[in-house]
């Protein structure tokens, strides 16, 4: 079973957020997600300095089973990629809550997110 971190708000999409200071979040894909897409090959992240919305397609991540569209979890303007993943995105499976983080937002809003707890239970994830 997919481990869900407990410290974070997931999206009913799969991203997950941390919050940082002065409104930063940063942005990921959970481990559920990870699991069913299998092995990344290639992520495609918004460009720094380009405007997110909540719920809406910012880029894709394709693995060897599909391709899918990555969402914004917020709305606000990208302030870093990461681009250790993006050359490597092996780091998103092995480490999705760490190494494997995607993006920071300055974020103005949120989308509906919700708890590690509704997210787990919802999405088959273990705490």
């Amino acid at each position: 079973m997919a481990q869900v971190s407990a410290e974070l708000q997931y999206s009913q999409e799969h991203e997950w957020v941390a919050r940082e200071a002065n409104n930063i979040v940063l942005v990921g894909i959970s481990a559920v997600a990870t699991e069913a897409l299998g092995d990344i090959v290639y992520v495609d992240l918004p460009e720094v300095g380009s405007a997110v919305t909540a719920g809406e397609i910012c880029g894709e991540v394709e693995s060897t089973k599909s391709v899918s569209d990555l969402y914004s979890p917020v709305t606000g303007e990208v302030t870093e990629v990461n681009s250790a993943a993006a050359a490597d995105p092996a780091l998103i499976n092995n480490d999705p809550y760490g190494a494997g983080w995607l993006f920071r937002v300055a974020a103005s809003s949120d989308g509906p997110l919700l708890s590690a707890d509704e997210y787990a239970s919802r999405n088959g994830g273990e705490l």
